[in-house]
């Protein structure tokens, strides 16, 4: 049983962790001192019972949140194979946001570098012709990142545009980043590294701004700062700092 912080839900995170397809409580990797996952389930597990004390999230002038949702699926317009999990899906009146959660990842080697046939399927349209020609030019090697899983994020937004369609929302692609200065071994995490993910973060969100999907880079330091401003979330965002450390 992980060892979660004091005042959540524990049956219903639990619930939506053993239903994602990435296995991170059977694997163990939930409870590595550096998981995104137990740091993202542990800060927004708090409002899954609560949704509207939720602030909306800084640079998304989406709404009062309705629901809250750990391990959201947002399907494809097909059937088979597989489709994009997102560490937290939040739906307002108007708005589906999606937020992708990153710790120590972008810091690490091994992201992901080709798509499937089934992508070139012409099911986007013009409103998601950036994120495309971005899919293109990487799937050509004209272009990579190195600190930035840049497929994830398209899949992401290609399922949250597939998603806000079917709901007759608008759709919103959160990178949720940390820049944690060491690891948990102690040894500093490369400065080097940390200011060439913020390049390449920056490159990816010019390049697909105008499409349907709003992409918004949000630091976790500048949305623990936006909560702390809440009374009623004082002692949560104390206690995921404590747990958590420095996360920039």
């Amino acid at each position: 049983m992980p060892d979660f912080l004091p005042d959540l839900p524990e049956e219903k995170i639990l619930a939506c962790l053993s239903r994602s397809p990435g296995n991170e409580l059977r694997s163990g990797k939930f409870d590595s001192p550096e998981s995104s996952a137990a740091l993202v389930a542990n800060a927004f597990g708090w409002f899954l019972e609560r949704p509207a004390l939720l602030p909306p999230l800084p640079g998304v002038p989406a709404g009062q949140p309705l629901d809250v949702e750990l391990e959201a699926e947002m399907r494809f317009p097909w059937s088979g194979g597989r489709h994009p999990w997102l560490d937290v899906g939040i739906e307002t009146a108007t708005t589906l946001i999606g937020v992708e959660s990153k710790r120590y990842e972008p810091f690490r080697p091994g992201k992901q570098s080709g798509f499937s046939e089934v992508y070139d399927r012409p099911v986007w349209g013009e409103k998601m012709s950036r994120y495309t020609a971005l899919r293109d030019d990487l799937v050509a090697g004209r272009m990579g990142y190195d600190t930035l899983d840049a497929v994830q994020l398209i899949k992401h937004a290609y399922g949250l545009y597939t998603q806000g369609q079917k709901r007759a929302r608008g759709a919103v692609l959160v990178y949720l980043y940390a820049e944690p200065p060491v690891w948990a071994s102690g040894k500093a995490v490369s400065a080097e590294r940390i200011a060439l993910h913020r390049q390449e973060l920056a490159d990816f969100a010019d390049r697909v701004t105008g499409d349907n999907v709003t992409f918004v880079p949000l630091h976790w330091v500048d949305l623990l700062g936006q909560w702390q401003k809440q009374p009623a979330l004082a002692d949560h965002v104390a206690a995921v700092k404590e747990r958590f450390g420095a996360l920039g």
